[in-house]
């Protein structure tokens, strides 16, 4: 089979389907994984399919959301450069808000143990991660808990929020860019990402640069309503400065 005529058969399963992963595809077409990812990066150029971790989407499918186990193994080392590098942002002391996202749980298992902090969190693996930390006042925001981030939405994680007002947010976003502003799969997800944002002083957005220019369905706030952006070096200076210049500051870590 020709690579035009495997790419064409790609783009179908991928339809049918709504996903393709490498490996499957390269048993089923009988070639190496390496061959199967430059044809999902011929189709992602042509604007067909959206490359995702392990595989394609097809473009346009802006509902997609990874489940938490691949979120966790995705750009897992600069994830862990953001964390390290919005360690110092924390307070001495104070009030913090941590929002549900792999990137923002590696923040909380970095969080110095001779920390004194107040943190609210709608997110289950965040809260497992903190209930023993030693200086940690913990309080978890209920409500009901969506089996694909483990967080809680509707309408009580949104009144607490609206009865609490802290210095800093942490927050994740699928997508972010100037132009976009914050979104993520989920409507739900999206309301109490928007009430955290609104419920706190400062807002620093952890995201890795592989999110900036992705756009999801639900949209959460703009640019202009994060304080910083702590990111990788993969996002360019050239769309750091276009971020920066709405009044976001930058640290690409």
């Amino acid at each position: 089979m020709y690579a035009p005529e495997r790419q064409q058969e790609i783009l179908r399963l991928a339809r049918d389907g709504g996903r393709v992963d490498v490996v499957s595809l390269a048993e089923e077409f009988q070639v190496t994984a390496e061959t199967i990812r430059r044809d999902l990066k011929a189709l992602d150029r042509a604007g067909l399919l959206r490359r995702v971790h392990g595989g394609a989407i097809p473009a346009g499918r802006l509902d997609f959301e990874p489940d938490l186990a691949e979120r966790e193994s995705t750009s897992a080392d600069e994830k862990d450069r953001i964390a390290k590098a919005a360690v110092p942002e924390l307070p001495a002391e104070g009030t913090l808000i941590l929002d549900a996202g792999s990137t923002v749980a590696r923040l909380a298992a970095a969080i110095p143990l001779e920390a004194s902090l107040t943190v609210v969190t709608h997110s289950l693996p965040i809260a497992a991660r903190l209930a023993d930390h030693p200086g940690i006042q913990l309080h978890l925001v209920g409500g009901r808990v969506r089996n694909r981030t483990r967080a809680a939405v509707d309408a009580w994680a949104l009144r607490a929020y609206g009865e609490i007002r802290a210095d800093v947010a942490f927050v994740a976003a699928n997508g972010f860019s100037a132009d976009q502003g914050l979104t993520t799969p989920d409507l739900a997800e999206a309301a109490v990402k928007r009430a955290a944002v609104a419920a706190a002083r400062r807002v620093v957005l952890l995201a890795d640069s592989a999110k900036h220019g992705q756009e999801h369905f639900a949209r959460f706030g703009d640019m202009g309503d994060v304080d910083l952006l702590i990111t990788d070096s993969g996002l360019s200076p050239e769309d750091a400065a276009a971020i920066e210049r709405g009044g976001t500051e930058v640290v690409r870590a």
